[in-house]
């Protein structure tokens, strides 16, 4: 990217976190900077997992408040390696009884921020879903949500597999996603309840496979907006992309919920940008990435 945060060329790859460790983190990412013939003097800015205590260099963590557009000062500079590499560290929340941690999705978020400035709440939706507070530039807490995961596990994990086929798309305007979202989030307490129901009405009332898949998804989605205490009315900011961007931008509003849409895509890369302006200033480094 340049400066002023044009894309100038892009690589994409599916290799997580274990396949890099075992390959090596520096042979991987010079595979793909050489894919796209970037210079050796061209610095690196790095989130995510590669920061993480499992990747390449623990960045560590930034506690909550915090302010969103200063978390990279404190980036962690990769020793030993050829090139200018930084990983911004993530931010945690140290509560004794509900501790939380991201990230990756700081990054994402200061993007969001600067996208769409003014937002108090944010709705970032993944594996593990993130709900974040703001005041203004401040992060004043946030809260995670294992619903992707839980989806996965249901589906191709347990007995629903028999009803829900195990992979499959779901269409946000499926009335069963919609009825499964309103009914997750009003009677959030009879969840495992309506999952179960889910198994028996494919056994009674020959539900199929892309409706119980529907009524699954929602009603995970619902139960985590009743645990994130969204309100019919408010208004929040919803930073995603593709499928999961159509499902809870379709979720939001059936709830009642005003939703600002920011692309997941965009949001990071105005967060990776912005993240090494403010170290490259800190430490007066180069200024391009």
């Amino acid at each position: 990217m340049s400066n002023d945060g044009t894309v100038l060329a892009e690589h994409r790859s599916h290799e997580g976190i274990t396949e890099v460790a075992e390959r090596g983190f520096e042979t991987v990412l010079e595979k793909h900077l050489s894919a796209l013939q970037v210079p050796g003097t061209l610095p690196v800015v790095i989130c995510g997992m590669a920061g993480s205590r499992q990747g390449w260099v623990e960045a560590g963590y930034i506690d909550t408040p915090a302010d969103v557009t200063t978390i990279s000062v404190n980036a962690t500079v990769v020793p030993g390696v050829a090139r200018r590499v930084i990983i911004i560290p993530g931010l945690a929340v140290r509560s004794l009884t509900e501790p939380d941690v991201m990230r990756g999705e700081e990054t994402q978020l200061l993007g969001a921020h600067l996208e769409l400035p003014g937002g108090e709440r944010y709705c970032m939706p993944g594996t593990h879903s993130k709900w974040v507070s703001m005041n203004g530039a401040m992060v004043t807490g946030f809260e995670t949500f294992m619903t992707g995961e839980l989806f996965a596990t249901i589906s191709a994990g347990t007995m629903l597999v028999h009803s829900t086929g195990g992979e499959g798309q779901v269409d946000a305007q499926d009335p069963a996603f919609l009825t499964g979202v309103r009914d997750g989030w009003t009677r959030p307490e009879k969840t495992t309840h309506h999952l179960f129901s889910i198994r028996a009405g494919h056994l009674l009332h020959d539900r199929g496979i892309e409706e119980n898949r529907a009524r699954l998804s929602g009603l995970l989605i619902g139960a985590e907006f009743a645990g994130a205490g969204i309100r019919g009315g408010e208004q929040i900011g919803l930073v995603a992309s593709g499928a999961l961007q159509r499902l809870y931008h379709a979720a939001l509003s059936e709830c009642g919920v005003t939703v600002r849409d920011i692309d997941a895509d965009v949001a990071v890369r105005r967060g990776l940008v912005e993240s090494w302006q403010r170290f490259s200033n800190r430490s007066g480094d180069l200024k391009r990435t």
